[in-house]
């Protein structure tokens, strides 16, 4: 049985079923959310080399992952958990925590976008599978 478990969360359905499925399945398991800040949205509507919009850009996005955090405790309902925020690409983050640190599973959602096998896995879901270091669930 794993003693603990990474569960990235984005705020999407497919994360809040990995949730709920990684805390019925793993119970006696600590659980590690993790929020990855995607810099690839960080130019969307800011001036190239403003920093200001930078540092805004970012602030945001931590605020959102924290809120994520305070939606997870409430769905949790009370059970303990770590909470972790990186920065990088999504599946790359994710195979990356899993390696540098004390992980045993990683409970992931999908999401279907495109071709076959994206239709099964989704794009993250399925790097993080073919990547990681220790197993994957992914969960539909």
């Amino acid at each position: 049985m794993a003693k603990r478990v990474l569960v990235p969360i984005d705020g999407s359905e497919g994360a809040w079923h990995a949730l709920d499925h990684a805390a019925a399945e793993h119970p006696d398991a600590r659980l590690t959310l993790l929020f990855v800040i995607n810099p690839v949205g960080a130019g969307a509507g800011g001036q190239a080399g403003d920093i200001g919009y930078a540092e805004e850009w970012y602030e945001t996005a931590e605020q959102r992952a924290e809120a994520l955090f305070d939606d997870a405790a409430d769905r949790l309902d009370g059970r303990t958990f770590d909470s972790e925020i990186t920065v990088g690409r999504p599946a790359h983050a994710i195979v990356a925590f899993a390696e540098e640190h004390p992980i045993d599973a990683v409970v992931m959602g999908s999401h279907g976008r495109e071709s076959v096998s994206r239709i099964l896995l989704g794009s993250v879901a399925e790097t993080t599978v073919r990547r990681s270091p220790v197993p994957v669930t992914v969960v539909r």
